[in-house]
């Protein structure tokens, strides 16, 4: 079953799923959420804290991001604690090529970048979201 919020998608990867599906699915859900206010419900619960300082950091940057493409009334409050943030870069790419590492550097979202996360220009990319942000925004 889909997670319908970033903090059950959390719970599924701490029970031993696959980070990269439950953070997908999670994608999907805000994504297929019916207006402003219910995409904002599928973020404003704060995940648990895990020993993964990564997702830790990923989790404050989707709900961060999510938020402003879609302009939420609000950021979650939680997003932006200080441990959501890690101490060394983290490239997602499995690429050892400094090149790809100076692109992600200069294309990763804000939102990911302030976290210490360099990672394509348009993360969280899904087949659902073929139509501009901005048109979506302004048919809600």
């Amino acid at each position: 079953m889909r997670p319908s919020t970033l903090a059950e998608a959390v719970e599924r990867i701490r029970a031993g799923g696959s980070r990269d599906e439950a953070l997908a699915e999670f994608v999907d859900s805000f994504m297929l959420a019916p207006d402003a206010a219910a995409r904002f419900a599928t973020i404003d619960q704060e995940p648990v804290r895990t020993e993964d300082d990564r997702l830790n950091a990923l989790v404050g940057a989707m709900a961060e991001y999510l938020a402003k493409q879609y302009r939420l009334a609000k950021i979650p409050p939680w997003a932006a604690a200080s441990w959501r943030c890690l101490d060394e870069p983290w490239f997602t790419t499995s690429s050892a090529d400094p090149a790809m590492s100076e692109y992600l550097a200069f294309t990763s979202p804000a939102e990911f970048r302030w976290r210490n996360i360099f990672t394509e220009e348009r993360p969280l990319r899904r087949a659902r979201s073929h139509l501009p942000v901005i048109e979506r925004a302004r048919s809600e």
